[in-house]
């Protein structure tokens, strides 16, 4: 799996990065509402973090989308499986809250993973004082497996139901 998939859903186009969404994505990294992910951070950090995202499918074959909303950048979601990491994890990024919007682009990739990747555990690592991601996992149909995290130690791991994902 090498190629950068391209998913639709009723809304949203998932698309591989180009140089041109970074300035959405710097913009978000600079931004308070990157702050339960390590933000804000210098424009320099979040050229590593975009290069690394991109970075992902020529290394491991799958990775993270840019997501788009009638042609305008509106997020991230992806796969990754750092060394740090004990699993395969699913997780996104809403640079404006939108109605929905992660929660969909969520679930294209979930259903990719499951159907294109032949996943059967997916979790997502979340800093539990990010109400609005532990909202959105569950929505998904994930439950909180565990308080301690390889990722991070003020996150928990919710694990993903993959049943309904399946085609």
């Amino acid at each position: 799996m090498t190629d950068h998939p391209i998913l639709k859903t009723k809304r949203l186009l998932l698309r591989a990065p180009v140089l041109s969404d970074f300035d959405a994505y710097k913009a978000f990294y600079a931004s308070d509402a990157s702050h339960m992910i390590g933000g804000p951070v210098a424009v320099s950090e979040a050229w590593r973090l975009f290069a690394a995202d991109a970075g992902h499918w020529a290394l491991k074959g799958y990775g993270w989308w840019t997501v788009t909303h009638n042609e305008a950048v509106v997020g991230s979601v992806g796969l990754h499986s750092l060394p740090q990491h004990d699993d395969l994890e699913i997780g996104w990024n809403v640079y404006t809250p939108r109605q929905g919007i992660g929660t969909e682009a969520a679930r294209a990739a979930l259903t990719w993973a499951v159907n294109e990747m032949r996943a059967d555990r997916v979790v997502s690592y979340i800093n539990r004082g990010n109400a609005a991601s532990v909202a959105l996992a569950e929505t998904l149909g994930a439950h909180r497996e565990s308080d301690v995290s390889s990722h991070n130690p003020n996150s928990a791991v919710y694990l993903h139901n993959l049943e309904g994902y399946r085609a």
